[in-house]
């Protein structure tokens, strides 16, 4: 059970210092409220911000500091019963997808045109319905 829950440990410090902790915040938050967690979503996300800022010597605890107090409350959640190692390795299971899922990313859209020269606009769309333009046609 140690060794999970530092394994849980780790892998939200390491979600708390990326994009994808947005993402791993709510199941996060579900879990501790379900355990009857003493740890509130406000003392986390400040935790994060002040991984985030930089220094952590004047602004507050580094990232080993953090996992160790986080596995130090994992574990004494699984010896009070309020855990059971299923439950934490189901959470940490969750946390691995949302840590290993590629970020969200525009995919490159590269377009071309056909059939003759175009003397105005072009607009790409979907389905366009109900719609009526108005324009200005040159005698070019």
């Amino acid at each position: 059970m140690a060794a999970l829950a530092a394994a849980g440990a780790s892998t939200l410090v390491s979600l708390m210092v990326t994009d994808s902790w947005t993402h791993a915040r709510e199941q996060v938050r579900r879990f501790f409220v379900r355990t009857g967690s003493s740890i509130a979503m406000a003392e986390l996300d400040d935790t994060r911000n002040r991984l985030l800022t930089g220094d952590a010597a004047t602004v507050g605890p580094d990232s080993r500091e953090v996992a160790f107090q986080l596995r130090v409350h994992l574990q004494q959640l699984v010896e009070a019963g309020d855990v059971t190692g299923d439950d934490l390795r189901r959470l940490l299971t969750s946390l691995h997808r949302i840590g290993d899922a590629p970020a969200m990313r525009p995919d490159t859209v590269h377009n071309d045109i056909t059939g003759g020269v175009q003397h105005g606009p072009v607009i790409q769309s979907g389905r366009i319905t109900g719609l009526t333009v108005h324009g200005h046609q040159s005698s070019g």
